[in-house]
């Protein structure tokens, strides 16, 4: 079980000492942070994808700081402020909610019955939706995006599925389609499109290193 340390204790006051006494921390906007966010997310991504515990450990580090840093500078904001206590609360609270296998009196003795009770937690949370596109955010990655819409739409009766992927794509509107079709390939068999990728890219960027190394070329 984890439990609260002096070590989490000290990173909430280094956060808010930092804020406080740092010129460039104290000018910092949550918009600022953004960028910062989605790099250290993908460092993480990294650390975990090539199993590197060291480098995993490190980069939680930096992520956690990420949290730590949009807390603070919302508890210095005017009106609707919060602080990491806030966000720690609503954090346990919604995990209860959405486990009440494990907090209440439902029962799930299987993965599958664990997603139904944590779905209709959700959507009781999330009545107020009128789509199911509602919480989807644009920004994700492309293949990211894909599979996870073609999700939501096997739950709209009459949603047209993805066509067959042309042979030769001849043009950027087949290239389109036929990437989509390779998506929902990747989704009916359980597999995660994105991470399939940069495992391959990752492989290219060792043949790359390696054929520079034997060319002697930087």
């Amino acid at each position: 079980m984890i439990e609260p340390t002096d070590a989490v204790r000290a990173a909430v006051e280094t956060m808010h000492l930092v804020r406080e006494r740092c010129a460039w921390s104290r000018r910092i906007t949550h918009r600022d942070l953004v960028p910062y966010l989605i790099e250290e997310s993908a460092e993480l991504i990294e650390a975990i994808e090539t199993g590197d515990a060291a480098e995993m450990r490190e980069e939680l580090g930096d992520l956690l700081w990420q949290v730590l840093f949009h807390a603070e500078i919302a508890a210095g904001e005017r009106g609707e402020a919060f602080d990491i206590d806030d966000v720690a609360r609503g954090l346990s609270e919604k995990m209860i909610r959405r486990h009440p296998h494990v907090f209440g009196d439902a029962v799930a003795t299987t993965p599958e019955e664990v997603l139904v009770h944590w779905n209709a937690a959700k959507a009781a949370e999330k009545s107020a939706r009128t789509s199911v596109l509602d919480g989807v955010s644009a920004r994700m990655p492309s293949l990211a995006l894909a599979q996870k819409l073609l999700g939501k739409a096997a739950s709209v009766p009459g949603t047209a599925a993805p066509a067959t992927a042309p042979g030769a794509p001849a043009s950027e509107d087949q290239l389109g389609e036929a990437l989509l079709a390779l998506v929902a390939v990747a989704r009916a068999e359980g597999w995660d499109a994105e991470r399939a990728l940069r495992s391959r890219l990752r492989s290219l960027t060792d043949d790359i290193r390696a054929q520079e190394g034997r060319a002697g070329t930087v």
